[in-house]
């Protein structure tokens, strides 16, 4: 198996991960504190800003690399067994949901029409 192939099944198990975290996370029967704990992980893991930068060499995914998978490992581990196997179900059929690239174009047409309409009005300095 090529490198490739093995980073983007890693890709694909840390995606899944996550999301089962925040599906525990919205479930009630899991504890409050692993609630918290799995919010606050997924929260990182969607969030752009990280606790140390990744510009900053090899430090900067030290925290990826470390915090994400420790955090998921906990809430994996304190999580109730049902609710761990419902939220994995959930994720799983999420992952597997085809993506529509149509949907995509109108997504990136739309950026494309805000970006212009933005430099048009600093251009232009409409509304002065």
């Amino acid at each position: 198996m090529r490198i490739s192939q093995r980073l983007q099944q890693a890709a694909q198990q840390i995606k899944r991960d996550v999301l089962t975290v925040y599906f525990a996370a919205r479930d009630s029967r899991t504890p409050v504190l692993v609630r918290l704990l799995a919010l606050a992980v997924a929260a990182y893991a969607l969030s752009p800003i990280d606790l140390i930068p990744d510009f900053i060499p090899v430090l900067g995914y030290l925290d990826d690399l470390i915090l994400l998978p420790l955090g998921i490992l906990l809430v994996i581990k304190f999580t109730p067994a049902e609710v761990l196997n419902s939220s994995r179900a959930m994720a799983q059929q999420m992952v597997d949901q085809p993506s529509s690239p149509v949907a995509a174009a109108v997504i990136v047409l739309l950026w494309v029409l805000c970006a212009t309409a933005l430099l048009y009005w600093l251009i232009t300095g409409v509304g002065e």
